[in-house]
């Protein structure tokens, strides 16, 4: 069983690459039950440069798609790779997403997901945001697995 995933091995389940690849790690993955997707938020990352550059912080935007792809990746690695070949996975609700405190580099983000129940290509999912032991953001949201266009 996976416990953990290192940037290539992510990269292997999920499309997205850089700059929008967001996670740097999955770890402590339960299958298709819960892990912690690590985010290291620095001062050269993207978004920092025009997004507030003299008092830079992640927009929350970002922390939810870095809640989406850490459930995608949590997702993609429980399942039979065939499952998950040649689809994607797109956020279909956000719900309840609260930000409780800014997110300021040069941070590790931890967040922690959890997914709550599936019903055929529908998964739901919940989180929290944590920097050093404090909650920064959470949130439910749900996802579906649909077929790639050829």
């Amino acid at each position: 069983m996976i416990e953990n995933l290192n940037k290539d091995q992510i990269k292997e389940l999920l499309p997205h690459r850089e700059p929008m690849l967001l996670i740097d790690e999955l770890i402590n993955i339960k299958k298709l039950k819960s892990a912690t997707a690590i985010v290291n938020v620095r001062k050269d990352s993207f978004f920092v440069q025009g997004h507030f550059p003299d008092e830079p912080v992640m927009p929350g935007v970002l922390i939810v798609e870095a809640f989406g792809q850490a459930a995608a990746a949590l997702t993609a690695a429980g399942i039979d790779k065939q499952t998950y070949e040649n689809k994607l996975v797109f956020l279909m609700t956000i719900d309840k997403a609260r930000f409780r405190n800014p997110v300021i580099p040069d941070c590790r983000l931890e967040l922690n997901i959890e997914a709550v129940r599936s019903h055929g290509r529908v998964w739901k999912y919940k989180g929290e945001a944590i920097v050093d032991g404090k909650k920064m953001a959470d949130a439910f949201w749900a996802a579906t697995i649909v077929d790639r266009k050829k």
